[in-house]
């Protein structure tokens, strides 16, 4: 996916409130905008950072900036989580995840489970049924080494619990993680920082749930599925 129009650079001043943050232009003006991440954004709120933003001229806006992008660690980090579903969809449409090409119809947002919606579901007359729940991954502690989540998400878990269902009642159930920076060539899941979710990432594998992880090309011109990465399961107990 391209920006249109391109995003405007920017220093950022703090990150607060969870949907707020101040920052100051590159031609001195300060301003407050919106920031479409409500996790902790563990890493990437460090004042002084630069950040690019996005520009929104409707007048219903109250903010006419938004965060898409902070500078760390050496490469651009993506924080819009309002993108990993197209990311997602692209990554299908093109291929690069061959176990899921091969559909017919990707539709997004469909009801299942327990008073929740599937990011996206696959479907085709000649294969099974596949519900795909996207997240995404923009944390880094080890050079390479994405790790999701971040923080405690008991909502990831319970869709982590409605895919187990999905996977065994006979359909397919596929957990894809969506890396949006460039620096990154595997993910594993971060149990020191949510324990309730490691574990039901493995009980929701040993169900049958499906997992895999797409890394991205993120530039202040666009952000791109690139390739599949590894799933590194290896200190993940039995």
């Amino acid at each position: 996916m391209d920006f249109s129009p391109a995003l405007i650079p920017a220093t950022l001043v703090r990150r607060y409130k969870r949907f707020l943050f101040d920052a100051v232009l590159d031609d001195g003006r300060e301003i407050t905008g919106s920031c479409p991440n409500t996790g902790s954004m563990r890493g990437l709120t460090t004042p002084g950072s630069r950040i690019f933003l996005s520009q929104h001229d409707s007048p219903t806006r109250r903010y006419r900036h938004m965060l898409e992008m902070v500078e760390a660690d050496g490469t651009l980090v993506g924080i819009n989580t309002g993108l990993p579903n197209r990311l997602a969809e692209e990554a299908i449409r093109q291929g690069l995840i061959p176990s899921l090409s091969g559909y017919e119809q990707i539709k997004r947002e469909q009801r299942y489970g327990v008073n929740s919606r599937i990011d996206l579901l696959l479907l085709d007359p000649d294969l099974r049924d596949a519900y795909v729940e996207v997240k995404n991954v923009h944390f880094m502690r080890r050079r390479g080494l994405a790790e999701f989540p971040d923080s405690v998400t008991s909502r990831g878990a319970k869709h982590l619990d409605e895919l187990g269902d999905v996977a065994e009642s006979g359909k397919r159930a596929v957990m894809l993680y969506v890396i949006q920076r460039n620096d990154c060539d595997r993910l594993r899941i971060c149990e020191e920082l949510d324990p309730a979710y490691g574990r039901a990432y493995r009980k929701a594998r040993q169900r049958g749930v499906e997992a895999y992880a797409i890394a991205c090309s993120v530039s202040a011109e666009a952000i791109r599925p690139l390739r599949v990465i590894a799933m590194d399961e290896s200190d993940m107990p039995a």
